[in-house]
């Protein structure tokens, strides 16, 4: 039997891909995360499937119910938030699967920075303002962060920061960016993104912070930095052009 590693998206039930949809269709178990996937996805699985809630487990023990499930006969739904490649704690799970001999495949799924520019109705890219996008996070207590991928350093290229698991931290980031973007620079913060209770926050690097103490934000949420945020007088892509060259 197979694991599916699901990317459930950003909070949305009907932003789940057609395929991850079907496969939670079809299988006989489902592990999820309480506190992250959306309650109505679960109305998908078929009758009688296993349910179990991951929130409080941890990593040995989600491994002996997907080794279990698997020994039983059963395929298994993994669901997990946004898209299993980012900040997902996907891969020690296919380590350990790998070393119990468990098959499995993943799902891609929409991640929490797509949603949150969604709701900015912002593209991330624009041309001649910015065409880099970095993902990061902070470094925290419990899982510092590799050499070089301090914001600081980070920072120092200009791009734009997508920060995951920082929300609790918007002071701390938006004192270690002025340096390298300036308190004017565009910075947004969504919070529950695409979700009913979605928070969406617009301001620059110099009064982000404040906004996101402010609205009590520390949890399920992205912060953005960079100046795509606020670009308006950029020069029209060359996919479009009346210049490009076009062929059959």
């Amino acid at each position: 039997m197979t694991v599916y590693f699901i990317g459930a998206g950003p909070g949305a039930a009907d932003l789940i891909t057609l395929r991850g949809a079907r496969l939670l269709a079809r299988c006989g178990v489902c592990l999820y995360a309480g506190s992250l996937v959306p309650r109505d996805l679960l109305d998908d699985c078929p009758p009688g499937a296993r349910l179990v809630d991951t929130a409080r487990l941890d990593l040995d023990e989600i491994t002996a119910e997907l080794v279990a499930a698997h020994r039983d006969g059963h395929d298994v739904a993994r669901l997990h938030s946004g898209d299993p490649s980012v900040f997902s704690a996907v891969a020690e799970q296919m380590r350990r699967l790998d070393a119990a001999d468990v098959p499995y495949e993943v799902v891609p799924g929409v991640p929490a920075f797509a949603a949150a520019a969604a709701a900015l109705k912002r593209e991330l890219t624009v041309p001649t303002v910015g065409q880099t996008v970095i993902l990061t996070r902070v470094a925290q207590q419990a899982t510092p962060m590799p050499p070089g991928e301090d914001l600081a350093t980070l920072g120092a290229s200009g791009a734009l920061l997508v920060l995951h698991l920082a929300a609790r931290y918007a002071d701390r980031v938006a004192a270690e960016l002025l340096p390298h973007y300036g308190a004017d620079c565009p910075a947004a913060v969504v919070a529950m993104a695409s979700r009913d209770d979605e928070l969406v926050l617009r301001g620059t690097l110099g009064d982000i912070a404040g906004q996101v103490a402010e609205a009590g934000i520390t949890r399920t949420a992205v912060i953005l930095v960079g100046r795509t945020l606020g670009a308006t007088g950029f020069r029209d892509s060359h996919l479009y052009s009346t210049e490009r060259t076009r062929t059959d």
